[in-house]
């Protein structure tokens, strides 16, 4: 019986994550205007895109749940009570702040549909509008940044990951945590940090299933002939 919390499962949903949460924010991005002089045509046009990007983000948001919870059993006993607790706490608050930006964008495009006319020149609309700049350049930025922190210091001290990862994650964490800008494309740094874990776990996990395999059939060559 295989494990659920085998590296191939911290691979694949790590992968689904990053593919998912990518894709989102790409059509969100692509879909909303930016907020300098804008009507809300774009509530007109890409509703249903902006819809779209949303149930993706429910989607991403359960496998990154996942990868918590499979990257942080890879560590078993060399689990480190106050890092672990700081990586679950932090990708929870990311994964809230997440869901959060983009239920309000939901919200947005809800309002709209009951008042197409009136809703994007009410105060409500530019409210939501900055709750979303806000929630998503701000405090999800330091949430993923406190995780690649946390994780890169179990990673240097338990040895479970390369080294040059673990150096890797600290200045991609450093510039989540500081730089200070309202575009959505800053964001994307953390799935492709989860992208590059992800399919380094997946090569290592078949490297050693291959080597197991070859293992098995230096030592049983007449069961391999068979």
């Amino acid at each position: 019986m295989t494990r659920a919390s085998s590296p191939r499962a911290a691979g694949i949903t790590g992968l689904l994550f990053a593919i998912l949460f990518t894709l989102s924010v790409v059509i969100l991005k692509v879909s909303v205007s930016d907020v300098s002089g804008e009507g809300g045509q774009w509530l007109a046009d890409s509703a249903g895109s902006v819809t779209f990007a949303i149930g993706l983000m429910a989607f991403a948001g359960i496998f990154f749940l996942w990868f918590i919870g499979v990257v942080r059993a890879r560590l078993g006993r060399l689990e480190d009570q106050f890092f672990s607790t700081v990586v679950f706490g932090s990708g929870l608050l990311f994964l809230a702040m997440v869901f959060i930006g983009t239920a309000v964008a939901g919200a947005i495009v809800t309002g709209y549909q009951r008042d197409p006319t009136g809703f994007t020149d009410s105060p409500s609309y530019w409210l939501a509008r900055d709750i979303i700049t806000q929630v998503f350049s701000i405090y999800a930025l330091r949430m993923a940044a406190v995780f690649l922190l946390s994780q890169a210091t179990l990673w240097l001290r338990t040895k479970v990951m390369p080294r040059w990862m673990a150096l890797l994650t600290y200045p991609l964490a450093l510039l989540l945590l500081f730089v200070f800008t309202e575009s959505f494309w800053v964001v994307l740094v953390f799935p492709a940090w989860v992208l590059l874990v992800s399919v380094h776990i997946l090569i290592v996990s078949f490297r050693r299933k291959r080597d197991a395999g070859d293992t098995a059939t230096q030592m049983h060559p007449d069961a391999a002939s068979d």
